[in-house]
């Protein structure tokens, strides 16, 4: 097969990994910076082009799209798909887990455990918005941040009403979500591809700091999946729209709790971690699946 991965670095672990298992495998790769293609939107012959040239005859494409440039990616995306081209995330599934309301309201029509969650656009009533959700701590996150960024735990009432405050001064949408204490600043990150979870690693903050994120100073420890928690992250998963996909769960009382979707999770911590090639993985559900046509939008909002 002919394979384009959509990355704005070779360089990158998962980039670099994913190439390597292109070509171990025998297929032709190219990596390909989304923002240096330029399209033609035609209704009989849409066409993508890249530093002067047409871009054709690829068999299926992996997004590895950075929330940075999710607008203008997914744009990329959906041009293959309107050429016919296998995807293995539809540029409608990026969209939908990018956005962390849309996500969690999907997730939440379908049964998916989850933190309790506010979301408000005035300031007027944030003493009630802070009682729905249980009170103080909590957590306040920006829809926007990535990577532990845009994401505060407010101790007190006092605490998370001026944060709120100060979020929405800055015009910034904002989720207010309930403290999962005994999680105990861990969370378990689940490698989907497919209907399986083919790899899972726990990560845990650093000390004094309740976020998680490898990005942050967290570390990883190995960690076995309950069956519950399997079938949470390929639901979730499945939810999304998404065939490969990074589900976030933190350990609850009440049973495990979807943190978010990711759409291009990245490969280094968990194969570090697990020693599980997940990047062949990957390229053997392809081969499994890859249809010219096939790409269609799935699930519903």
């Amino acid at each position: 097969m002919k394979i384009c991965i959509l990355s704005r670095n070779p360089a990158l672990y998962s980039t670099s990994k994913l190439v390597e298992a292109c070509k171990q495998r025998g297929h032709d790769v190219e990596v390909i910076d989304p923002l240096l293609c330029y399209m033609v939107i035609a209704s009989h012959h849409p066409t993508i082009h890249y530093k002067g040239r047409e871009l054709t005859d690829f068999d299926a494409v992996i997004p590895r799209i950075g929330a940075s440039i999710t607008f203008y990616g997914t744009a990329v995306v959906r041009q293959f798909e309107m050429m016919g081209v296998f995807c293995i995330n539809e540029s409608v599934a990026i969209s939908r887990s990018r956005d962390k309301l849309r996500s969690l309201q999907l997730l939440a029509r379908k049964g998916i455990g989850l933190p309790v969650t506010g979301f408000a656009h005035s300031t007027k009533f944030t003493g009630d918005l802070i009682s729905q959700v249980g009170g103080a701590p909590l957590v306040v996150k920006l829809l926007e941040g990535t990577q532990g960024v845009g994401v505060v735990l407010a101790e007190t009432q006092n605490a998370a009403e001026s944060v709120i405050e100060a979020f929405r001064g800055l015009k910034q949408n904002i989720l207010v979500q309930e403290f999962v204490k005994e999680a105990n600043s861990c969370d378990i990150r689940c490698f989907v591809v497919g209907e399986r979870v083919v790899a899972a690693m726990m990560r845990k903050g650093r000390a004094g700091d309740f976020r998680s994120n490898l990005h942050r100073g967290g570390s990883v420890l190995t960690v076995k999946l309950t069956p519950e928690e399997r079938s949470t992250a390929v639901r979730a998963a499945k939810i999304m729209g998404l065939n490969v996909a990074g589900v976030d769960i933190l350990r609850s009382n009440h049973g495990p709790v979807v943190m978010e979707v990711n759409s291009s999770p990245g490969l280094e911590g968990i194969e570090a971690a697990t020693e599980i090639d997940v990047a062949s993985k990957m390229i053997q559900w392809i081969e499994k699946n890859c249809a010219s046509g096939t790409t269609r939008t799935r699930g519903k909002g």
